[in-house]
């Protein structure tokens, strides 16, 4: 029987994915977070890499079941399937996609999917604005993109929640007082 937490927290950019990670980090007793940024290769041979890239971490996931260690993701291959879904990419990342969530429902953890989202996509553009922002020379925030992806995140969590039962949907606006996110939180994954 699962004695630790795993948590994947995804969302479009500006939905708060480092500040409610770090939230829980801090907040949940024993507990790792780990910070993905996929793969940068978009083109055909990109979908090797990131098929090996997530593999292998569902490889280490798995050796840390039942170590009373709790693990926080912020990304994880659910990006992926978004960014290919979105047309970002070259290729299809759906089978990989599939096959490596089916993998996830089986583990012996808690498992938690969370989906942040904003209810009023306006407040993407206060929130995309980085500067003094350290950001990387490849990425691109703008509010479009953001309300594309999610809105594809959405549609993701509906689609896990139908048909994997041992995964915890959980969708959480966050748009409102952080305090506010934080107590939900906490509610919801039950710490």
């Amino acid at each position: 029987m699962a004695n630790s937490k795993l948590i994947i927290v995804e969302g479009a950019q500006g939905a708060g994915k480092t500040t409610y990670t770090d939230y829980i980090r801090y907040s949940l007793s024993y507990t790792n977070l780990y910070r993905l940024s996929g793969t940068a290769d978009s083109t055909k041979s990109g979908l090797l890499k990131a098929k090996e890239m997530y593999e292998s971490l569902l490889d280490y996931v798995e050796n840390l079941q039942n170590k009373s260690i709790n693990l926080v993701f912020d990304r994880t291959f659910f990006t992926e399937e978004i960014y290919c879904r979105l047309g970002k990419k070259e290729y299809s990342f759906t089978e990989v996609y599939n096959n490596l969530l089916e993998r996830l429902s089986k583990f012996d953890f808690e498992i938690y999917y969370l989906t942040l989202y904003l209810d009023d996509e306006k407040v993407f553009a206060e929130r995309l604005d980085r500067d003094g922002k350290a950001v990387f020379a490849t990425s691109k925030f703008g509010v479009e993109n953001s309300i594309d992806q999610q809105k594809e995140y959405l549609k993701m969590a509906e689609e896990i929640k139908e048909k994997y039962p041992s995964i915890n949907v959980i969708n959480i606006n966050t748009n409102k007082l952080k305090e506010d996110v934080e107590k939900e939180i906490r509610s919801k994954i039950g710490y």
